[in-house]
């Protein structure tokens, strides 16, 4: 507890969905200097606002959550801001960081920056070895790019920069816009609004055939406080939950606990994405002991329970037919 009393923290995101379970892991531990700057405060792509930031902040130690992401139809409708947005905020940070004097900077990647054929599970040390799932390429690529300035930081100043490669994350405050969010948000809208419409099937993308491996986000938010705290490595670093599921499962799961009966459809003229994906914990778990602890069907109907909050609070009126 008293490691991060007198730390001064910039948690870049801190107000965003990943950020604010960070930040609150921060405060349980009795961090009582912690920074979040807001977008309409901060253009983190733009170095004056960066060396701005560093100056209202003072901060011993980076968080970079901040990123623009999205699913699969948010990376190919925009490959090139998601490619420069992501890249210029991590190659920004990280030298002011280093202007700066910051004690240590924990830059966070994707599971997206691997390889598309990574053979499973998923270990760091396969990073190099293939290009990208096409679709979402740019955002990998930009994300990537954070590991490499970090370990050229390391060799040339003695930056204590670390990477984090975290799974697909879900959880209370996740993104459930239908135009930007990922498979488990996006499927629990679409089953949701069916299930209120009395629609008879639901159309989903793909074939259902490829695998994907979900962290609860506060799970993710544990292991990037444990990792701060803990570890000072050069090597990348796997952040994940070690279990494989098929998104043709992931369907049916939420489909039952939502309480949707219709028929689930796939278009199968939609991409795939990558084929599967599982990841390989153990440097996490050895490193800095962090294991996953929340059971998937537990998050998710912790997940499922606040987008129907979200769209009671919003003002929208469920009978009691149509209640989960």
């Amino acid at each position: 507890m008293s490691f991060w009393t007198d730390k001064r923290v910039l948690v870049t995101g801190g107000a965003g969905f990943l950020g604010s379970f960070v930040v609150d892991k921060l405060n349980q531990r009795g961090c009582r200097h912690v920074f979040v700057p807001r977008s309409k405060d901060y253009d983190l792509r733009d170095r004056d606002s960066v060396t701005r930031v560093y100056t209202d902040a003072k901060p011993q130690f980076v968080i970079h959550l901040a990123a623009v992401v999205g699913g699969i139809g948010a990376n190919r409708a925009n490959p090139g801001k998601f490619y420069y947005d992501n890249a210029i905020m991590g190659l920004e940070l990280m030298e002011y960081g280093r202007q700066f004097g910051v004690e240590k900077f924990v830059a966070l990647g994707t599971i997206c920056a691997y390889p598309k054929f990574t053979p499973v599970p998923f270990k760091e040390e396969d990073l190099w070895n293939g290009y990208p799932e096409e679709t979402n390429a740019p955002y990998g690529l930009a994300k990537k790019m954070m590991l490499v300035q970090a370990q050229a930081y390391r060799a040339q100043y003695g930056f204590n920069a670390i990477f984090l490669l975290p799974v697909n994350l879900y959880g209370p405050g996740d993104n459930f816009d239908p135009e930007t969010s990922h498979v488990i948000p996006a499927m629990i809208r679409k089953f949701v609004e069916a299930k209120k419409s009395r629609n008879s099937e639901v159309i989903l993308w793909g074939d259902g055939s490829p695998t994907r491996e979900f962290l609860y986000v506060e799970d993710a938010a544990e292991g990037i406080v444990l990792a701060a705290e803990r570890y000072n490595g050069e090597e990348p670093v796997n952040l994940g939950s070690g279990q494989e599921l098929s998104i043709r499962d992931l369907a049916n799961i939420i489909a039952e606990e939502v309480g949707f009966i219709g028929k689930i459809v796939w278009d199968s003229t939609k991409p795939n994405g990558q084929p599967r994906r599982c990841l390989d914990t153990t440097r996490a778990r050895e490193w800095f002991q962090f294991e996953a602890e929340t059971p998937f069907r537990q998050g998710l109907r912790k997940t499922i329970a606040w987008h129907l909050a979200q769209r009671k609070s919003s003002g929208e009126v469920l009978s009691a037919v149509d209640r989960i």
